[in-house]
């Protein structure tokens, strides 16, 4: 799955909006809107994150080479 597919999988999870994401994450909702589009991507530090809330929620990525 790609990465963008991958995080709106993951907040449709958690039942929460990209500005409860962005919060979480201490980014802007902007980033995690343009994550989504896939036109950029997460840092290294979002990323790190983000795995852990992947593996916690069972969401698949390409990222970790799934």
């Amino acid at each position: 799955m790609d990465y963008s597919k991958s995080i709106k999988l993951l907040r449709e999870k958690m039942f929460i909006s990209q500005k409860e994401l962005a919060d979480l994450l201490e980014v802007s909702f902007v980033s995690v809107n343009r994550w989504e589009n896939g036109k950029f991507n997460p840092t290294i530090k979002a990323k790190r994150k983000l795995n852990d809330l992947f593996i916690k929620y069972n969401v698949k990525t390409n990222e970790r080479g799934e």
